[in-house]
């Protein structure tokens, strides 16, 4: 087997003075990180520094955009006008972008993050908000996006390269959304839990709902979420899993390589 997949991982979280998660412990094990862009976390000396690290470690970079919401962490939904959000979108992968730009790198992937992320799995027109501002942005940047969603419709339909995305801590409904934080369930715990269902998903090349059903995908990209508190553990498990299996790991440009 040689099928390439990368591990992504959602950092750059921490704000001022306030420390999350353990991003170069992460960032030895993932292919790709999406860091905030200090709207649901992240400051622009952090943005700058996780880019170092990034880099330091051979990570491609993708803009982790949310709605303008720190004191949520971005998991609460707000009603913005789509033109709006589309300018917000714009700012927050632009900034991060320039960050990046200073270092000699670049942003080469846009994954939403939180309840922006999971609006535009269900709304069509969120979605091609989303997909709008990338393209309108640069046309070359790469949606990461939730396998089975309406944001790979709406990246597909606008023409971006595109990535699916399935969640390694995360549960599933039958529709192929994730399970509400708010429910039991909701998250999946531990390194070897997460390492099962990733392997599930990977090999049965499906999401795998809480109730069994099985949901058609073409996983590429599998994601840890940097926050939890065994993240690094997890990563670790599911980063030796995979090459135990003979898969590769790739950043996410890499993925899209012709060949």
């Amino acid at each position: 087997m040689s099928h390439l997949l990368n591990l992504n991982a959602d950092l750059g979280e921490s704000f001022g003075p306030w420390s999350m998660g353990s991003d170069e412990a992460m960032l030895h094990l993932v292919n790709s990180a999406n860091v905030a862009c200090g709207y649901h976390a992240g400051d622009p000396l952090v943005m700058f520094d996780t880019i170092t690290l990034a880099r330091t470690f051979g990570v491609s970079i993708g803009a982790h955009p949310a709605y303008p919401d720190l004191q949520g962490f971005g998991r609460r939904r707000m009603d913005i006008p789509l033109p709006e959000l589309e300018a917000m979108l714009i700012c927050q992968i632009g900034a991060l972008d320039a960050c990046a730009r200073a270092q000699g790198a670049r942003v080469t992937h846009v994954k939403p993050h939180g309840a922006l992320n999971n609006l535009a799995c269900v709304d069509r027109k969120v979605a091609d908000a989303i997909a709008r501002a990338m393209h309108r942005l640069d046309p070359t940047l790469i949606l990461l996006a939730p396998a089975a969603s309406q944001l790979i419709a709406a990246g597909r339909a606008t023409g971006l390269p595109l990535v699916e995305e399935v969640f390694a801590d995360r549960a599933y409904l039958d529709d192929g959304n994730l399970v509400p934080r708010s429910q039991p369930g909701a998250m999946i715990h531990g390194a070897e839990a997460s390492l099962r269902h990733v392997m599930r998903m990977v090999e049965e090349r499906a999401l795998i709902s809480i109730n069994g059903k099985r949901i058609p995908v073409n996983p590429q990209s599998i994601c840890v979420h940097g926050d939890n508190a065994d993240a690094v553990a997890t990563a670790q498990a599911i980063r030796d899993g995979l090459l135990k299996a003979g898969y590769r790991l790739a950043t996410i440009p890499e993925l899209l390589l012709p060949g």
